[in-house]
């Protein structure tokens, strides 16, 4: 056997040895290029109407419909655990949603409340708030319709910004419109400005594709499209060029900071939007990628903290500099 110390490739007289880097793990501490953090993170989350309610949702183990008390108690966690930002999806009671997603701005809605409970019990964590109508309307777009099926753009941005001001005014630190509606960050800009909500911020899903990964979202909050599909508004597959595209009008229009989703395949449009703008980029892990290691790692197939890691450094690596995770408080706890 050879001994410790043994220098058997001598012979070969290499200048460059990378492996000297990666002898000992304080060595690769030490040199690691992309570190994941919980300041990377934002943690989605979803809440229903009720009390002392948490339901698990089937299809994302270890996530839950809450309560608003109980989800109060969880975000306090969380904001203990040193996660700075949370996303707020609502479950919209089926009596509540209309064709128009009139619901959407009630300034007692269900999103509205919510939020103006999360700023008063943990007031320094960030809220971003979900600017779509699927959640409040019936047909489950997120956009208005009309009698031929046709998802209207226009009329849609008009609600969005009646959307998006309420939930500046119920105090939220971010608005997100995720709906794909051309124009819609512009419309959201001069709205919140017109009422002197100046410093709250728009976090703009620029580059959302039509993906079959959203599935147990949709699951999450019944919101999934009731006729059709949303491949008339959100991006094709294929295309990269066009995300770009999108980012340039987004940040023309107001963004503060731009987002891809799904992250996991998409990690080349991460990259790409991060060496084309200066602004932050955000990244979604999104619920199918989620359940995909939630059930491999259940058959014992994976190391499923491992690959959590792995997973969401890879996003990081690729160019994002925040990360939306329903592995967040997991992370969170890995990384005390």
């Amino acid at each position: 056997m050879l001994s410790a110390n043994s220098n058997t490739d001598q012979s070969l007289n290499l200048v460059q040895r990378p492996r000297r880097l990666r002898r000992t793990q304080t060595l690769r501490n030490m040199v690691r290029e992309t570190t994941l953090t919980v300041d990377d993170l934002i943690y989605p989350m979803f809440v229903m109407t009720g009390e002392g309610q948490k339901v698990e949702i089937p299809s994302m183990p270890g996530c839950y419909r809450y309560s608003l008390d109980l989800l109060l108690k969880e975000i306090a966690q969380v904001s203990q655990l040193g996660i700075g930002a949370i996303a707020l999806f609502p479950v919209i009671p089926e009596d509540k949603k209309d064709d128009t997603g009139t619901e959407s701005y009630n300034p007692e809605g269900l999103v509205q409340t919510t939020v103006k409970a999360i700023k008063k019990a943990v007031p320094d964590i960030i809220v971003i708030t979900d600017v779509a109508l699927d959640p409040f309307t019936t047909h489950g777009h997120d956009g208005l319709v009309d009698e031929n099926g046709v998802i209207l753009n226009d009329p849609t941005v008009e609600v969005l910004a009646k959307m998006a001001l309420s939930q500046a005014q119920a105090g939220a630190d971010f608005v997100a419109p995720s709906d794909m509606m051309d124009g819609r960050v512009g419309a959201i800009r001069k709205a919140l400005d017109a009422e002197g909500y100046i410093n709250v911020g728009i976090l703009a899903y620029s580059a959302k594709y039509a993906s079959a990964y959203y599935g147990p979202f949709r699951d999450a909050l019944d919101s999934a499209p009731k006729f059709g599909d949303k491949k008339t508004y959100q991006m094709d597959a294929g295309n990269s060029k066009e995300a770009l595209k999108e980012v340039e009008l987004d940040i023309a229009e107001g963004a503060d900071i731009v987002m891809v989703k799904p992250a996991l395949a998409y990690l080349d449009i991460i990259h790409q939007v991060k060496i084309n703008t200066n602004l932050p980029v955000a990244a979604y892990n999104v619920s199918g990628e989620y359940a995909m290691i939630k059930a491999a790692a259940a058959n014992g197939w994976i190391d499923e903290k491992k690959v959590i890691l792995e997973t969401l450094t890879s996003m990081k690596r690729a160019g994002a500099d925040l990360i939306l995770t329903y592995f967040a408080k997991e992370v969170g706890l890995m990384l005390i």
